[in-house]
């Protein structure tokens, strides 16, 4: 990992990929899915599924705009996975109650979650690095270590949110597991799965950049280098 000038690419004269081309028609997709959801809910008078529906369009939508208000370019690749894991997550999740429906649900999701929030601590290492404003340099095992302690600690502060939620608003988002009602059990799980993928994705990236060969986290987060050059300039 070494310092290297930005290119002059900007996301006005980028051509969009087949990434951002599937990024679009699935986006498009799920907001289709889910405004049919809407105006049933509506029609129903569930008044409380309306709203958490548009609520979760809203945050489906919101990474593009905020992209293109503060003219921040997001590789297609990484918002393609984060729009199908918040889809998953919360609309057939919770809205379609798939976390009772299937029980491997819950678990699939939290490693899912640990291999995303891997991917972002290597980013955020990678724009440190990059950033002509911080003169810093990291070994892999290093930025390993800082990818997997930060998807792990998004997952504590993800378990405290439950606890809080269903302490104050009285929830159930810390669902019982094997017969234990205080939730304690499900938690576990939670954060072990949530290791368990912030392990695989930190390993992945510590094993390329040892043998100093591209993986695809790197071939994302040095799209975001160059895509975005004023975001790292001194």
């Amino acid at each position: 990992m070494s310092k290297s000038d930005p290119s002059p690419n900007t996301p006005d004269n980028v051509p969009p990929d087949l990434a951002a081309r599937i990024h679009r028609g699935v986006v498009a997709v799920l907001l289709l899915v889910m405004t049919v959801e809407t105006l049933v809910a509506l029609y129903n008078q569930q008044w409380l599924t309306a709203f958490l529906v548009l609520a979760i369009m809203a945050v489906i939508i919101a990474p593009g705009a905020l992209g293109r208000r503060f003219q921040v370019h997001i590789p297609a690749e990484f918002q393609l996975l984060a729009v199908v894991f918040v889809f998953a997550a919360l609309f057939l999740g919770e809205i379609r109650r798939y976390y009772e429906r299937i029980w491997w649900w819950d678990i699939a999701l939290h490693v899912s979650s640990g291999l995303l929030l891997g991917i972002l601590g290597f980013l955020l290492v990678y724009v440190l690095n990059e950033s002509k404003r911080v003169d810093l340099h990291m070994r892999p095992r290093f930025v390993a270590l800082f990818a997997f302690s930060f998807a792990l600690a998004a997952g504590v502060l993800w378990e405290i949110f439950e606890f809080a939620m269903d302490q104050l608003a009285g929830t159930n988002m810390q669902k019982p597991m094997f017969g234990d009602p205080s939730g304690l059990t499900d938690t576990m799980w939670d954060l072990i799965v949530d290791s368990l993928g912030a392990l695989i994705i930190s390993l992945l990236g510590w094993w390329y950049m040892e043998r100093g060969q591209r993986s695809f986290i790197e071939t994302w987060i040095r799209k975001f280098i160059e895509r975005n050059p004023h975001l790292f300039r001194g």
